[in-house]
C-alpha cells in the first residue's frame, strides 16, 4: 500500500463500512482492514494486508499532525473524526508488537429514543430525577454510551437544565432543545474528567454526563455531585450491579471505604447493565438488568452484603427492577435469540435453566 491516497482509502473503507450496517473498524499491521458487522469481524480481503506505514498514513488523517504527534509521544490516544456527511467516529490508536494500531467505533448521528432501542421504558423514569448517581455498565461495545445518549435526549427535550457532558472523546452531538447543553471533550476542552467535573460545580449545572470514571477521584467527584443536587450519569466497564458497587467500593483505599459506601448508598439512584445479543433475524438486540436503590439496597451497601443484591433484583419485579436471565429468558421465549445465547451470554447459567 506504499504511495497510498490514506485520505481516500479511509473514505472507501467508511463507505463499506456504512453499506453493511457495522460498528467498527479495525486497522493492524500485518492483518486486512477489518470491519464488525451484527458483532462479528468480518476481514476485508480485496484490500492489501496492511504495513505500519499504512496504519500510520491512516492515522495521521484520523488524528491531524497535533494528535498524530501527541500519539508518538504517548503511545495512546483516543479521538474522534468526523467524515463527510456527518458520519462520525469514536477512534483508539495504540501499539502493538511495535506498530500502530487502530480501532475506530461508528457513532450514529441519530440519537434513538428508548423504544427503538428495545430497551425498558422504566429508564426514563432515572432521567425525570432532579438528582442521583445513575450508572450504565457493561463490557466494552455494549451500548453503554447509546443509552445515556438516550437519557440525555429525553432530559433536553422535556426540561429547561444546564447539561454538561465530559467525554473522551465526544461521541454524540447533542442539538439544544429546552436545555443548554455544553459537550466538553477532555485532552481538547478540558485537562481530565476530574478537572471538568470540579469546575461543573462552579457552572450553575443541573445535569452532568461523565463518559468514564477511570479512577477513584472522579469517582469521589461525581458521587459528592450526585449529593450535592446534580443528577449524574456515568459508564463502569463492569458486569453487573453487585460487581459494580464492588468495584467502586475496592478503588479507593482501606481507610475511605466506608465514607464512599455511605455516599453510594445514599446518592445511587439505579445501574443499568445491558449487553448487546445477535438477533436471529439478524443484528443485535440487548438483554438487560436493573437494579434501583431502595431502602434495603441502601442498606446492603451499607452493611457490606453487597453479594445479596442479586436476590433483591430477582424478587423486585413488582419495583420495577429486572433480572438479567428473566430478561434472556423473555427473548428466547420471543423467538429473538437462541437458547445457546442465552446461555452464553447468562453470568448465572444455573439460574436461567430453571427459567426455561
Amino acid at each position: 500500500m506504499s504511495k497510498v491516497d490514506y485520505k481516500r482509502a479511509l473514505n472507501d473503507l467508511i463507505d463499506i463500512l456504512v453499506d453493511e450496517k457495522g460498528s467498527d473498524i479495525h486497522l493492524s499491521v500485518g492483518s486486512h482492514p477489518m470491519v464488525r458487522v451484527a458483532g462479528s469481524l468480518i476481514p476485508l480481503v480485496k484490500m492489501p494486508v496492511a504495513s505500519n506505514e499504512d496504519v500510520e498514513g491512516f492515522g495521521l488523517v484520523l488524528m491531524g499532525d497535533e494528535r498524530f504527534e501527541r500519539f508518538q509521544k504517548q503511545q495512546e490516544m483516543d479521538f474522534s473524526y468526523a467524515h463527510k456527511d456527518g458520519i462520525r467516529f469514536r477512534g483508539n490508536a495504540f501499539i502493538q508488537k511495535g506498530g500502530m494500531s487502530l480501532a475506530l467505533r461508528h457513532i450514529p448521528n441519530d440519537i434513538r429514543t428508548l423504544e427503538e432501542l428495545d430497551l425498558p421504558p422504566i429508564l426514563e423514569s432515572f432521567a425525570q430525577r432532579p438528582q442521583g448517581f445513575f450508572l450504565c455498565v457493561g463490557p466494552v461495545g455494549q451500548g453503554k454510551s447509546t443509552t445515556l445518549a438516550s437519557l440525555i435526549q429525553i432530559i433536553n427535550t422535556t426540561r429547561a437544565d444546564h447539561i454538561v457532558t465530559i467525554e473522551d472523546p465526544v461521541e454524540y452531538i447533542f442539538e439544544p432543545d429546552k436545555a443548554l447543553i455544553d459537550q466538553r471533550e477532555v485532552g481538547v476542552d478540558t485537562k481530565d474528567f476530574r478537572t471538568a467535573l470540579n469546575s461543573a460545580f462552579r457552572q450553575d449545572v443541573d445535569v452532568i454526563m461523565v463518559g468514564e470514571m477511570r479512577n477513584p477521584e472522579t469517582i469521589a467527584t461525581a458521587v459528592t455531585a450526585a449529593e450535592t443536587g446534580h443528577l449524574v450519569l456515568s459508564t463502569l466497564h463492569t458486569n453487573n450491579a453487585a460487581q459494580t458497587i464492588d468495584r467502586i467500593i475496592d478503588s479507593f483505599p482501606g481507610s475511605q471505604q466506608d465514607q464512599i459506601r455511605v455516599q453510594l448508598a445514599g446518592s445511587l439512584i439505579g445501574i443499568f447493565s445491558q449487553r448487546l445479543i445477535p438477533r436471529i433475524s439478524g443484528g443485535m438486540v440487548p438483554t438487560y438488568e436493573l437494579l434501583i436503590n431502595n431502602s434495603a439496597v441502601s442498606n446492603l451497601i451499607r452493611e457490606q452484603r453487597t453479594h445479596e443484591i442479586q436476590t433483591v433484583i430477582e424478587t423486585g419485579l413488582e419495583q420495577g427492577m429486572i433480572d438479567m436471565n428473566r430478561s434472556l429468558a423473555d427473548l428466547v421465549k420471543k423467538g429473538e435469540i437462541t437458547v445457546e445465547n442465552a446461555f452464553a451470554y447468562s453470568i448465572n447459567p444455573k439460574g436461567l435453566e430453571r427459567l426455561m
